[in-house]
């Protein structure tokens, strides 16, 4: 995985994405920033990060990831990852369905997916700079060059969802306090049923995660 590192840019998704339509990847490459000025978080909000934290996108091919790995799910996948990789360093990290990594109960990052030209385009987010406001943030006294080879490695041996999807349902249960919005309407977690392919079920109907 080639990384290419910024100072600032308006968001590394936006970046990667321009590329990617542009024919300017060929191969799987992330792009990190120091910095950015207009990120981009779930439903196309913005998301507010500091210098300091980690903020980086990737391209991956999807022939590259494992062959069960629901598109819908392709979130769920990278963000479960991600709170592997943190808590590797001492925190409590969990899953809120389907992109958000919490400690306790305030957010701390989250991931946003999207398909373009055969490749997964992967927004991360993680707070690792202390703030004022009622988000969470994690304390590692690790550098973001040395956080992200970990990442890569762990993606690097192509999990199969199935084996993602069987840890992360056993503390999906973390999600039952909690809402989630679908269709601009608020849903809660605890009267829904969590599907093999990381769908939620609620009132028969199937909900995707993919965002």
């Amino acid at each position: 995985m080639e990384i290419i590192y910024y100072n600032c840019l308006e968001s590394t998704q936006k970046k990667l994405i321009n590329l990617v339509r542009e024919g300017k990847v060929s191969s799987n490459c992330a792009i990190v920033a120091k910095k950015q000025t207009s990120g981009i978080g779930s439903r196309n909000n913005s998301w507010q990060a500091l210098e300091g934290d980690l903020l980086f996108s990737f391209a991956i091919k999807k022939d590259d990831l494992p062959s069960d790995l629901p598109i819908s799910s392709a979130s769920i996948y990278f963000a479960f990852l991600m709170k592997e990789i943190l808590n590797s360093y001492s925190q409590d990290c969990w899953l809120k369905w389907p992109n958000d990594i919490y400690i306790k109960n305030k957010k701390c990052g989250g991931v946003v997916t999207q398909l373009l030209k055969g490749y997964y385009i992967v927004g991360i987010g993680i707070n690792l700079v202390k703030r004022e406001n009622d988000f969470a943030f994690c304390s590692i006294k690790k550098s973001v060059k040395e956080m992200l080879p970990s990442y890569f490695m762990l993606l690097k041996k192509s999990l199969k969802w199935q084996e993602v999807f069987s840890k992360y349902k056993l503390e999906f249960e973390n999600n039952n306090e909690f809402l989630t919005t679908i269709n601009g309407r608020k849903i809660a977690i605890k009267s829904a049923t969590l599907s093999s392919d990381g769908a939620l079920i609620v009132d028969n109907e199937r909900i995707y995660s993919l965002r």
